[in-house]
């Protein structure tokens, strides 16, 4: 097994821990006996358990924003921006622990970087389409705070006790706030800019050292 082998089992083996029993059974020691290592080997890897944190969140979180990139879409950008609502929601509520570092205030991540390109280049279609009665950039911010919070409230109560409504109910206050029920004159359909499509390449093909 070679060294980038060796990464990703380590890696792979840290994100299956944390689905299955939270950031707290993530230890170095934990991680290294799941892989079949000597704990002293994955320091080669990792700095410390935080590293090792950031390291299964882009991992997890890239190949949501691989699956999100490469959807098609339906033709019509309100449907495509309510599917990815719909898709953030349940990848939060299925990655309950993931979710909560990615959300951490400061914290910097290419991964999540590359999931907001995914949904400015969505909001900019809607705007093109002519369905957009705010600015972008705070339809951007609504959406992602709106979807945020949902899944943090969500998250907060127990499965049993959660509103299985709720995700539907905050998408039709923010779609009532930034939407348009007519089209304008003139619309057209957008695709992603070539700044946004070098950052959507650079992230999901860069290589893991």
């Amino acid at each position: 097994m070679n060294r980038t082998e060796a990464r990703e089992k380590i890696v792979e083996t840290a994100a299956r821990l944390l689905q299955e029993h939270g950031a707290a059974a993530v230890t170095v020691r934990a991680v290294a006996q799941a892989a079949g290592l000597q704990a002293p080997a994955l320091y080669r890897f990792f700095e410390d358990k935080d590293a090792l944190l950031d390291a299964v969140a882009e991992h997890v979180f890239t190949t949501y924003v691989a699956e999100k990139s490469g959807t098609a879409g339906t033709g019509d950008p309100v449907t495509d921006l309510r599917t990815g609502w719909d898709a953030h929601i349940g990848f939060g509520l299925a990655n309950a622990a993931l979710f909560g570092l990615l959300v951490v205030p400061g914290r910097v991540s290419p991964a999540a970087e590359a999931g907001l390109a995914v949904l400015r280049a969505r909001i900019r279609r809607v705007a093109e389409a002519g369905r957009l009665r705010v600015p972008e950039p705070r339809a951007v911010d609504l959406v992602h705070a709106a979807g945020t919070g949902t899944v943090l409230a969500l998250l907060a109560a127990p499965p049993t006790g959660r509103d299985p409504g709720l995700a539907d109910a905050m998408w039709e206050a923010v779609a009532h706030r930034i939407l348009t029920d007519v089209p304008t004159p003139d619309a057209a359909p957008a695709q992603l800019t070539d700044a946004e499509r070098a950052l959507l390449a650079e992230w999901l093909s860069r290589p893991r050292q």
